[in-house]
């Protein structure tokens, strides 16, 4: 029945069904082949409800619509002048710039796509008119818009807590030191291109010194509300203020003062736009959650997660071993289906064999949200891939090539975050 399911899944993929509704059909194949499966079509109706009528979930509408709302008000240039104002002129000061801009904006929006979105259309003409190549910016912004799922607030981390039962704050803070780590390898391989390959060093001045000529104290003050957004949100959660829902509905109003009554880019004729996008972007995710809540309930009837857990740990002694596998697994998931049914469906099956190894819940999220950070810059999927080709008007496949060494280099990360847990649970301990 297991397999049936699988396959019926592949199948409709492949055929471009939508995702949500081709896990619902799943999750109904047990009770239409058979009576005497008690999970019917009115208990997965009612797990598909139940599954999403959850206080913690209403984080995720609340923190994309912050996210959009901060897009729309110009909030990345903001980020991005005051770093570039800093460092532009030093070698790979751009990409760089490029980088931690995405870095603070995946601290205010929490959502992969959005960051490249927000981030790439104000960065990339800035850098193809310094001189930069234009697959190189292209790809830099689509791998560092990866940032948007490690740095907290981080959506995916919410729906790991949803289907794990960890702790969203804990989650939110394990991804600090991680994500920082990723981008400081981002900016470490952008310093060695631009060393190779150079840089227009003339065309970087003469941007930079416009900055310069609106002075420190106006860069810094036009920046600083925007600056602050990432502190206010998480220091909301950490100093035990606010809860992460709280703190995201928190996000959205601050997102909108700053937007429309300190740097006056929105007017409220735009709020409609921003909430039907909003609604939008939320609404898929939602049926696709709730599909996958019935989809996980009725892998537990159908006794998966015992089967697998059997199975690895008879095949399988070895921690390091295991790790490598779920690696793969998650890499493979990732790269092929969308974050939000990823994490639902294959936490309940690998955390309670990755638990008998000694393996920290939280990690095991962190591990999991990386590899499916990974997943949004690969093919065939590779949303942000997507996002910025349409961006770009570059072809998916020739983003794909020139960011596979920024790739392999996450992979790296990757396996430095899994093998060594302390990265990822050290500001827990404190």
């Amino acid at each position: 029945m297991t397999l049936l399911m699988v396959i019926v899944l592949v199948i409709l993929l492949c055929l471009a069904v939508p995702i949500g509704l081709s896990v619902a059909i799943s999750s109904l194949l047990p009770s239409l082949m058979s009576d005497s499966f008690t999970f019917s079509g009115v208990f997965i109706l009612r797990s598909m409800l139940g599954g999403v009528n959850q206080t913690t979930l209403l984080a995720i509408p609340l923190f994309v619509l912050s996210g959009i709302i901060m897009a729309r008000g110009s909030v990345s240039k903001k980020l991005f002048e005051v770093f570039a104002y800093f460092i532009g002129k030093r070698t790979a000061g751009i990409p760089c710039a490029v980088i931690i801009t995405c870095l603070f904006f995946a601290a205010i929006s929490g959502s992969a796509p959005a960051t490249v979105a927000a981030v790439g259309s104000m960065t990339i003409p800035f850098m193809l008119e310094m001189g930069y190549d234009k697959k190189f910016s292209v790809a830099l912004v689509a791998v560092s818009g990866g940032l948007g799922v490690i740095i907290p607030p981080s959506i995916p981390f919410i729906l790991y807590a949803q289907a794990s039962g960890s702790s969203v704050s804990d989650l939110f803070l394990a991804g600090i030191i991680p994500g920082f780590l990723i981008a400081f390898i981002l900016m470490g391989y952008s310093y060695l291109y631009c060393k190779s390959n150079g840089e227009d060093k003339k065309a970087i001045a003469s941007v930079v010194d416009t900055l310069h000529q609106k002075s420190f104290v106006k860069v810094l003050g036009e920046s600083v509300w925007a600056l602050l957004t990432p502190f206010i949100i998480l220091g909301c959660i950490y100093s035990g203020i606010t809860s992460p829902t709280e703190a995201a509905a928190i996000a959205v109003f601050y997102s909108l003062v700053i937007s429309m009554f300190v740097y006056k880019t929105l007017k409220v004729s735009d709020l409609w736009d921003i909430f039907v996008t909003a609604a939008k972007t939320y609404g898929p995710i939602l049926f696709i959650l709730a599909a996958s809540v019935a989809f996980s309930r009725i892998l537990t009837l159908l006794q998966v997660q015992e089967a697998v857990t059997t199975w690895i740990s008879n095949d399988f002694t070895n921690k390091t071993i295991i790790l490598l596998v779920f690696n793969v697994i998650v890499l493979l998931v990732g790269m092929v289906m969308d974050t939000t049914p990823a994490i639902m469906i294959l936490t309940p099956i690998l955390l309670p064999t990755a638990m008998i190894f000694g393996v920290d819940p939280v990690h095991f999220g962190i591990i999991m949200v990386v590899n499916l950070a990974i997943g949004f810059v690969t093919p065939p999927i590779g949303v942000n891939l997507f996002v910025a080709s349409s961006l770009s008007m570059i072809p998916m496949m020739e983003l794909a090539k020139k960011a596979a060494p920024i790739i392999f280099l996450f992979l790296i990360a990757l396996l430095v975050i899994t093998f060594v847990p302390e990265l990822s649970l050290m500001l827990l301990s404190e």
